[in-house]
C-alpha cells in the first residue's frame, strides 16, 4: 500500500510526458490517432493523481505515521476535518493538491472540446500537460508526500505526529487554500488556449469566446481565496488587521490585478477588435504570476507567516518560469501581424479609453506591488543588506491608485463608444457629481477631515449613483413598455444582458468593500495590563476583566479572559478571548474575540498573563466599518454568478459601427 501512491505519481509523470509528445507529434505529422491518444493520456493522468490523493488522505485520516508527511502534519487528537486539511498543510501535500486540481482542469477541458477547436487542441493539451509535468516532477523527486519513516531497511511508525500548524486549525483554512489554488491553477486554461491560438494563427477570437467563462470563474476563485485569507488573518493572527502587505499576500494579489485587467480589456477585443496584444500579454502575465506566487511561498526567499519552510525547489520554479516566459515572448513577437487591432482609439473621452486607463492603472499597481515585494531580495543581492519595504510605502502608492480605479468604475460604463458628447457627459454625471460633493461637504462639516476617507466615501456614492442610474433607465423603460413594476423590469433587464449588469453588481461589491477599507482611517487600539475585576476604557467602551479561566481539550490546553463591555453604563457584550497551547507542537496561539456590528467591530486579543503579577495583558481594537468588506464580497459573489448566467438576448456588435450611447440597449447586427 505504501508504494502505490508513489508509483501512481510516477506513472502519471510518465503519461503526462507522453501526452505532450503525442499531442505535438500528432499535430505536426497530422496523425489524429496520436492526438486522441494524447487526450486519453490526460484522463489517465488525472485518474492516477486521484489514486495517489486518495491514498494520502486515507493515511492522514487513519493516522498512519509510517508516512513522514503524516507524522509531520497530523496527530491522533486532531479533529477529522483538520486531518483532511493536512493534505494541503505542508509543502509536499499542497503540491499534490496543485497536481490534483491541474489534472481535474485538464480532464474537463478535454471532455468539453472533443469536437471543438480541433486545430488548437493538441497545443492546448501540450501546454496543460507541460505544466502538469513540471508539478509532477516536484512530487516525484524533491517533494514526495509518500516518503516513509525508516530505520535501516525497516519501515517504522512513530507513536504520534507533530500535528497541523495551529495557525491553520481554523475553519477558513479548510477552504482557503483549495479555493485560492482553484484560482491559481485555473488560469492555465486561458493561457493554454491563448498559446494554442498563437501557434495555429486561429482566425477570429475563438480562444476569447472559449475561455472567458474560465477566466471569470478562476478570477472569482482568486477573489474568494484572497478574501478568505484576509478573514483568517483578521480572526486568527491576533494583530487586528486583514492586510499588511506581507510578501505572500502581495504575490496572491498580483495575478488578481492582471486577471481583472484582462476581464475588462477582453470586452474591447470582442466588441471592437482592439487590445489583442494586451489580452495575450495579460493572460500570460496572470499565469506566470500565479507560478511566481507559488515560487515565492515555497522558495524561502521571503519570510512570512503564510509561507512554507525553506526548501530546495525554488530552482525548479526559476527554470520553469524562465523557459515559459521566453517561449511566450517569442511567440507573441512572431505573431504581431496576427494580433493587429481592427479599430483605433478615436477619443480620450470614450469607453475605449476608459478600458485602456483601467488596464494601465491596474498594471501600475501590479508593478509597484511587485517592486516593493522584491526590493528586499534585490537590495540584499546587490548590497548584501536587506532593506525592507513597509506597509506605509505600499499604502502611499496603492491608495491613490485604488481611488482612481474606483473613479473609473463609475465613469467607464457610462461613457459612449468611440466618442462621448458634452451633452451625454452632463446627462450621465451631473447628479452623481453633485451627490459626491454634497456627501464630502457634509462629512467634512461633521468632523471627518481625513482626505483619503473623504474621497473614498464621496467616490463610493458617485459610483453607486451611476450604477443605480443605469439600472433605473433600463428597468423603467422595460416596466413602461411591458406594463410591470420597476423591480420586475430590473430583473428582466439583468436577464437580457447578464454580463453587463452582473458586472455592475460586481462593481457594487467593490464599492461596498471600499467603504470597509475607508474605516481603517478611524481605527483605535490600546494594550493594557489590568487586574481581574478592574475596568479600563477605549473609545465609547468600558471594559472589565471579570475572570480568567483554564481548561483542556484533547488537542490543546486553553486559558481565557472573560471581558464585559458596556456603553454609557449599559451592558453591550461579553467576550471571551483565549490563549491555547497545542499538545504536540507546544505552540501558543491566540483565539481572539470579536463583536461584529455594521458600524464597527470590537476586537479583543488576550495576549498573556504578566510574568510577575499574573495580570491579564489585553489588546483591544476598535475597527470601524470592517464588516462592510465581508458584505462587499457577498455582493461581488452574486454579481459574478449573474455574469455566468447566459443572457436572455444574445448581444452582438458591429466592430465598425458606433454601438450606442451609454444607457441604450439596442441589439446591433454583426
Amino acid at each position: 500500500m505504501e508504494n502505490i501512491g508513489a508509483l501512481a505519481i510516477m506513472l502519471a509523470f510518465c503519461l503526462a510526458i507522453y501526452s505532450v509528445v503525442a499531442s505535438l507529434v500528432g499535430a505536426w505529422k497530422k496523425k489524429p490517432f496520436l492526438i486522441a491518444s494524447g487526450e486519453r493520456a490526460v484522463i489517465a493522468v488525472f485518474g492516477l493523481i486521484v489514486i495517489a490523493t486518495g491514498i494520502l488522505i486515507y493515511a492522514l485520516v487513519t493516522s498512519d505515521f509510517r508516512y513522514a508527511y503524516v507524522a509531520a502534519h497530523s496527530n491522533r487528537d486532531m479533529p477529522f476535518y483538520y486531518k483532511i486539511s493536512s493534505w494541503w498543510g505542508g509543502q509536499e501535500g499542497s503540491l499534490l493538491l496543485w497536481n490534483f486540481l491541474l489534472g481535474a482542469y485538464a480532464f474537463v477541458v478535454v471532455l468539453q472540446n472533443k469536437r471543438k477547436h480541433r486545430a488548437m487542441m493538441p497545443y492546448v493539451v501540450a501546454t496543460l500537460m507541460s505544466t502538469q509535468v513540471f508539478f509532477l516532477i516536484l512530487n516525484v523527486f524533491p517533494a514526495s508526500p509518500f516518503q516513509m519513516l525508516a530505520q535501516g531497511k525497516n519501515i517504522v511508525e512513530v507513536q504520534d505526529g507533530n500535528g497541523l500548524n495551529p495557525l491553520l486549525q481554523y475553519w477558513t483554512m479548510l477552504i482557503h487554500p483549495p479555493v485560492l489554488y482553484l484560482g491559481y491553477v485555473g488560469f492555465v486554461v486561458p493561457f493554454a488556449f491563448a498559446l494554442g491560438s498563437l501557434i495555429t494563427r486561429q482566425p477570429g477570437d475563438q480562444w476569447i469566446f472559449t475561455t472567458r467563462r474560465w477566466a471569470l470563474v478562476t478570477w472569482f476563485f482568486q477573489s474568494t481565496g484572497i478574501l478568505l485569507g484576509a478573514g483568517w488573518s483578521y480572526a486568527v493572527l491576533g494583530w487586528g488587521g486583514y492586510w499588511v502587505w506581507d510578501p505572500v499576500e502581495n504575490v496572491s494579489f498580483l495575478p488578481w490585478l492582471t486577471s481583472t485587467a484582462y476581464l475588462h480589456s477582453v470586452m474591447m477585443q470582442e466588441k471592437k477588435g482592439m487590445m489583442k496584444v494586451w489580452n495575450i500579454v495579460l493572460v500570460a502575465a496572470t499565469f506566470f504570476l500565479c507560478i511566481f506566487g507559488t515560487f515565492m511561498t515555497r522558495s524561502g526567499i521571503v519570510a512570512s507567516v503564510h509561507a512554507f519552510a525553506s526548501s530546495n525547489i525554488g530552482t525548479y520554479f526559476l527554470v520553469f518560469l524562465t523557459m515559459g516566459i521566453a517561449f511566450t515572448i517569442y511567440m507573441i513577437l512572431g505573431r504581431l501581424d496576427y494580433l493587429k487591432s481592427e479599430s483605433e482609439l478615436e477619443s480620450v473621452v470614450s469607453r475605449e479609453s476608459s478600458f485602456l486607463f483601467n488596464n494601465l492603472i491596474l498594471l501600475a499597481s501590479c508593478f509597484a506591488t511587485l517592486w516593493g515585494t522584491l526590493f528586499p531580495v534585490i537590495s540584499e543581492a546587490v548590497t548584501g543588506e536587506k532593506v525592507s519595504v513597509d506597509a506605509p510605502w505600499f499604502n502611499r502608492i496603492n491608495i491613490p491608485i485604488g481611488l482612481f480605479l474606483l473613479f473609473l468604475t463609475g465613469v467607464g460604463p457610462l461613457l459612449a463608444w468611440r466618442r462621448a458628447s458634452s451633452e451625454g457627459l452632463r446627462r450621465n454625471f451631473q447628479w452623481p457629481f453633485v451627490g459626491m460633493l454634497a456627501l464630502m461637504g457634509g462629512l467634512f462639516a461633521a468632523g471627518i477631515h481625513h482626505i483619503y476617507a473623504l474621497m473614498t466615501f464621496g467616490l463610493c456614492l458617485f459610483v453607486t449613483m451611476t450604477i443605480a442610474q443605469e439600472f433605473w433607465k433600463g428597468a423603467s423603460a422595460i416596466a413602461k413598455k411591458e406594463a410591470t413594476n420597476v423591480l420586475s423590469g430590473m430583473i428582466e433587464l439583468t436577464h437580457r444582458n447578464t454580463r453587463r449588469y452582473g458586472g455592475y453588481l460586481v462593481h457594487m461589491g467593490i464599492v461596498v468593500m471600499f467603504i470597509g477599507f475607508a474605516g481603517a482611517a478611524f481605527n483605535k487600539d490600546s494594550t493594557v495590563e489590568v487586574e481581574q475585576g478592574k475596568s479600563f476604557q477605549l473609545g465609547r467602551y468600558d471594559l472589565k476583566v471579570t475572570s480568567v479561566n483554564n481548561g483542556q481539550t484533547d488537542n490543546y490546553v486553553w486559558q481565557n479572559a472573560v471581558i464585559e463591555a458596556s456603553v454609557d453604563g449599559k451592558p453591550y457584550a461579553t467576550l471571551h478571548p483565549e490563549r491555547r497551547i497545542y499538545s504536540q507542537s507546544q505552540q501558543p496561539v491566540g483565539a481572539v474575540a470579536i463583536h461584529r456590528r455594521l458600524n464597527e467591530d470590537l476586537y479583543i486579543n488576550f495576549a498573556a498573563l504578566s510574568s510577575e503579577a499574573q495580570k491579564p495583558i489585553v489588546q483591544v481594537y476598535i475597527f470601524p466599518l470592517v464588516t462592510w468588506i465581508w458584505i462587499g464580497f457577498w455582493v461581488l459573489t452574486v454579481g459574478t454568478l449573474v455574469c455566468l448566467v447566459p443572457s436572455k438576448v444574445k448581444m452582438t456588435y458591429a466592430r465598425t459601427e458606433v454601438v450606442g450611447m451609454a444607457g441604450k440597449h439596442e441589439k446591433v447586427a454583426k
